[in-house]
């Protein structure tokens, strides 16, 4: 990863709180806001990975305050997975991602939210996770299933089948109850021609 492939990341996923990108907000929002605290030493964690001119001593303190943040909120995403631009932890408090997954761009990620493995079966393996996706507080997506582009996933469902693209499951387990998608959940994604003009 270079700078500017980091620097667009952490200003994506701000921009999906705040609508802003400015450098006063992005301080206010790496000192005081939880959820936004810990996407930003995620991206740093791998941006000064990948660098080895910053491993010493700055992916050190990343992998510090990584460490420090998944214990105080309670947040376990391995710095590893996949994760596309636009990243939004609603809430903080019982988030476990299985490094394995894949997580597109602009993903809703609330409280309380499991993204498994499955060990055997039909669907052995990881999630992976679409575009503009809303998961809702509680959900578990398990295994080898894939969450289509715009769908969502209501609060306290169990994902064990792929979902289609704009559908709406909820129910355990997950069944499609309409085709209204994630639209209204997930919010401030007009971020790419804002970023793209400040990271070239």
């Amino acid at each position: 990863m270079n700078y500017e492939e980091y620097k667009y990341l952490i200003l994506s996923d701000l921009y999906r709180i705040t609508a802003d990108v400015r450098p006063s907000v992005l301080i206010r929002h790496v000192l005081r806001c939880g959820t936004y605290q810990y996407n930003f030493w995620l991206r740093t964690w791998r941006f000064t990975k990948s660098n080895p001119w910053l491993r010493y001593p700055f992916h050190a303190l990343a992998n510090l305050m990584l460490h420090r943040l998944t214990y105080k909120f309670g947040i376990a995403i391995p710095p590893e997975t996949d994760i596309g631009p636009g990243f939004y932890i609603g809430h903080f408090g019982g988030i476990v991602v299985n490094s394995r997954a894949v997580i597109g761009k602009n993903c809703n990620i609330s409280h309380g939210v499991t993204l498994g493995q499955a060990n055997r079966g039909k669907n052995k393996g990881f999630p992976v996770i679409g575009d503009n996706v809303y998961i809702g507080p509680g959900a578990k997506i398990i295994g080898a299933v894939k969450i289509g582009n715009n769908a969502a996933a209501g609060a306290n469902c169990v994902v064990t089948k792929d979902v289609p693209d704009h559908a709406v499951v909820a129910g355990v387990p997950g069944r499609i109850i309409s085709q209204a998608g994630s639209e209204g959940y997930v919010n401030n994604t007009g971020y790419e021609e804002i970023l793209r003009a400040k990271v070239s």
